[in-house]
């Protein structure tokens, strides 16, 4: 087992190798902080004759338990790589792929797993650097070691491989892979960075790369590994000399004649024929020579870097390229917006020969979308989805899945657009940007990026500036430099770079670039940085034309969205139990509602009656009580005797006392009221505890010749007992619970007001604690206090009643009347109740509030 250690940016990485997947042509474990990743590199025994290009796969995995997580879904296991797992192992890839010899026909397989994850040391760069430190120990021939390292900036310091938390502080975040001599991959996004701050950023990665490769050189002496010698597949000379001399003269001359993408392909098939001519006249002079051969493969690899050699010598010398435009030439372009009726937003951009169809929909809260990844669960609302279907390129090939490209590509152009997206609090909206691209050659991404920004603008979406892009070229021969700006498909596959720069009229908001060669100092970067910067500048101008600034309004097809806010404590009821009220509304309305913690509420509807409903629904449920407010409510319950619960808010009931029906004595609530009713009621008291009780009496007119006064309403009161906190009452004496006379109804001295005997405070024995029979619970002798004599049970006076003593019959006859000075004014009908307990129903029979 070997270890070895560097201290990057305060914490201690190193790479081990000797103790995992000991079986694999190379293994290593990278650890920093506690974060681990296994990385094996492994390669077939057996050549592929049959290819041309170099079988390298790179898959990086992230396992949910490295950060103490269970995967969700039905298997509870891991399924098809993430997008962050996908990007990560293109991370991987490109700058492996330039490192190996271009015969080298061995399937090769790069696996990366993070079994650690520390919530704040990224894993992807870990992975890189861990797979060329496989490869560096191991047999297989490799150019390296490479490492990738990840750059951010706060308060305009530097800072080497940054945490999570520091990533999010950060006005840059790039990663940069290199050689000791060069710089080959770039990716990242920044906050409109000037080039110079992004040419002082490299030569900062480029340092850490440095020691990180002297790191991995050390590790690889330790082991010394043997490595394999490539299979040498240099093409027959005889053969070589003979294509060259059937395509080269008239290649150099077709090439020089400005020409489509149709026309080139159209002169490439004339050379391959020219080509096999030639091939198949060398192989029947030398038959036995020659059995052998695949003349198909020889003829592909050789025509490729004949078209090479005169396309790169025509831009160095000429300085014109294949289409006719010199190295500084952008491409027409085209801009159209609102192209398509229903999305809410579209535009197309075409430049040359590349074209985006982009849409945008605008959607609400429910429509983010989950991130399961090592960090806790999370949601996003703009998201971009770029797919490249095969006719983009005249083609036919497999539809209907998104492969690694589509991928990389779209979260660059997604990347790009982001410093621009409005927070939620500015446009509640969930966002997605699609780009179809219809036509293919050059930078399609870029293209994505320049409708994107356009798209945007026409749904409404108040971005602050506009965003393009543009994809830059490297022809680099010796001495010899180009720099191409707004690349063909071509110029990127034979040429040296493909550098894409995305910004604003201010600075850059995303790059990435590949490097096939070695070398490239920093006065060629910083010169395709200018350049780039220029192009950019006016392809903006173009777009600008087209559209300056969003539209004002949405499209009558988005969801027009409305945000309230309503108190925390309120919440619960406009949830309802298990969400039957929310649901309802949704149901009624037919608009979306989302609540959150805080208390903001979200309405999203088609139209505005629709949205209009659901805000009066939700104001309803969250109005508040309000003492003398009337109120239209359901009779939801009735009891007779005591009266009926009136639910005047949803899930909020009062009781509408017997003695409030009507002016007049009333024997059966059901003379009156029947459940399912819809009644206006007065709300007359609120109690400490939240219980509520409601008047109809109060909204009637009073019969002719009678008298009335409305009796007050009746807020908490503090220090006011409830009526649960009397306890029993047990027997008191006619004369206790009788008409106190006005001594007894005045102010008690202290020794009145202290304990009662259990006598007087009626301490009933078991008998009355228990179960009551029906003598108990029916007709009480008068010594008592409660027997309903025949005149009681005449007039269906309620229980409550019953426990009054009602005094002579002129005074339970007498009209209503106010209440002497200093008392509160109320109400005193025929059901009425005294002065002190203003009408209510004796306390056994209030548990009636449901709060």
């Amino acid at each position: 087992m070997h270890t070895v250690k560097r201290t990057i940016n305060g914490k201690e990485l190193s790479i081990e190798t000797g103790r995992f997947a000991k079986l694999a042509d190379g293994a290593v474990m990278v650890r920093y902080g506690d974060s681990m990743v296994l990385v094996t590199a492994v390669a077939a025994q057996d050549a592929r004759p049959d290819i041309d290009f170099m079988p390298l796969t790179c898959d990086y995995r992230e396992k949910q338990a490295s950060s103490g997580k269970i995967p969700g879904g039905f298997f509870r296991r891991e399924g098809r790589p993430t997008t962050k797992e996908i990007l990560s192992s293109r991370l991987i890839d490109r700058p492996l792929r330039p490192m190996f010899s271009k015969y080298w026909r061995f399937e090769t397989q790069i696996i990366a797993s993070v079994y650690s994850y520390d919530l704040q040391n990224e894993t992807d760069v870990l992975a890189a650097i861990g797979a060329s430190a496989a490869l560096s120990i191991s047999n297989i021939p490799f150019n390296g070691p490479i490492s990738e390292v990840r750059v951010g900036r706060i308060d305009g310091e530097l800072i080497i491989n940054p945490t999570h938390d520091q990533i999010k502080d950060s006005d840059l975040e790039i990663l940069v892979a290199g050689s000791d001599s060069s710089i080959v991959m770039v990716e990242g996004a920044s906050k409109e960075i000037s080039e110079n701050d992004f040419i002082t950023a490299m030569d900062f990665a480029h340092t850490w790369i440095r020691e990180l490769n002297g790191l991995q050189r050390e590790l690889a002496q330790i082991v010394n590994p043997v490595k394999r010698e490539p299979v040498s597949a240099e093409p027959p000379a005889d053969i070589v000399q003979a294509i060259d001399s059937a395509i080269a003269e008239k290649f150099r001359t077709q090439i020089r004649i400005a020409s489509s993408k149709d026309q080139r392909s159209t002169l490439r098939s004339e050379i391959k024929q020219l080509a096999a001519d030639a091939v198949a006249a060398v192989v029947a002079a030398n038959a036995e020579t020659y059995s052998d051969i695949k003349p198909e493969k020889i003829i592909s690899a050789v025509v490729k870097s004949i078209e090479a050699r005169e396309m790169r010598e025509m831009i160095l010398a000429d300085g014109k390229r294949l289409d006719g435009r010199s190295t500084t030439d952008i491409r027409p372009i085209q801009c159209d917006v609102g192209v398509l009726p229903r999305p809410h937003g579209s535009a197309l951009f075409t430049r040359g020969e590349t074209q985006s169809l982009t849409t945008v929909t605008l959607g609400t809260k429910r429509d983010q979308q989950l991130i399961d990844g090592l960090m806790p669960t999370y949601e996003i609302r703009y998201m971009l989805h770029y797919n490249f279907p095969p006719f983009s390129t005249g083609e036919a090939g497999r539809f209907g899945f998104t492969s690694r490209r589509e991928t990389g590509h779209g979260d660059l152009a997604e990347r790009a657009l982001e410093p621009f997206i409005p927070s939620e609090e500015e446009f509640p909206y969930t966002i997605r940007v699609v780009s179809d691209i219809l036509e293919s050659n050059g930078s399609s991404s870029m293209a994505t990026v320049c409708a994107g920004s356009l798209a945007l603008y026409h749904a409404g979406v108040p971005m602050k500036k506009p965003v393009a892009g543009i994809a830059m070229g490297l022809i680099m021969e010796g001495d010899r430099v180009a720099i191409l700006s707004d690349i063909l498909g071509d110029e990127d596959f034979l040429g040296d770079m493909d550098f894409k720069v995305t910004g604003t009229e201010q600075g850059i908001t995303a790059c990435q670039m590949d490097i096939k060669i070695e070398g490239l100092s920093v006065s060629v970067m910083q010169r395709a940085l200018e350049q780039a910067r220029v192009g950019r500048l006016h392809i903006l101008s173009i777009m600008n034309q087209t559209m300056a600034k969003p539209n004002s309004e949405l499209s009558a097809f988005a969801p027009k969205l409305t945000t309230i806010q309503i108190p925390v404590e309120m919440i619960g009821a406009v949830i309802g139990p298990g969400g039957e009220m929310i649901r309802s509304i949704v149901k009624e309305t037919g608009a979306e509602v989302d609540i959150d913690d805080d208390g903001t509420v979200t309405i999203a509807a088609i139209d505005q009656a629709s949205g209009d409903a659901a805000i009066a629904r939700i104001r309803e449920i969250t109005r508040p009580l309000e003492l003398g407010a009337v109120y239209s409510g359901k009779v939801k319950e009735i009891r007779e005797g005591l009266g009926a619960f009136v639910e005047i808010l949803p899930k909020k009931q009062a009781l509408l006392h017997i003695s409030q029906l009507e002016h007049r004595r009333v024997a059966n609530v059901s003379e009156i009221l029947k459940v399912g009713d819809v009644i206006d009621v007065k709300l007359i008291e609120i109690q400490p505890d939240g219980k509520v009780r409601v008047s109809r009496k109060a909204l009637i007119p009073p019969p002719e010749g009678v008298e009335y006064v409305e009796e007050s309403v009746h807020g908490p009161r503090a220090g006011r007992p409830q009526h649960g906190d009397r306890g029993p009452r047990g027997h008191r004496d006619s004369e206790q619970r009788g008409r106190r006379d006005s001594e007894q109804r005045g102010p008690r001295d202290s020794e009145s007001r202290g304990p009662r005997d259990s006598e007087s405070r009626g301490n009933r024995d078991s008998e009355h604690k228990g179960h009551r029979d029906s003598e108990h619970r029916g007709h009480r002798d008068s010594e008592t206090g409660g027997n309903k004599d025949s005149e009681a049970k005449e007039h269906g006076e309620t229980p409550a009643q019953s426990h009054r003593d009602r005094g002579p019959q002129e005074q339970r006859d007498r009209k209503p009347t106010g209440q002497s000075e200093g008392s509160e004014t109320q109400v005193r009908g025929d059901n009425g109740g005294n002065a002190e307990s203003g009408g209510k129903a004796n306390s056994n029979d209030e548990d009636y509030y449901l709060g």
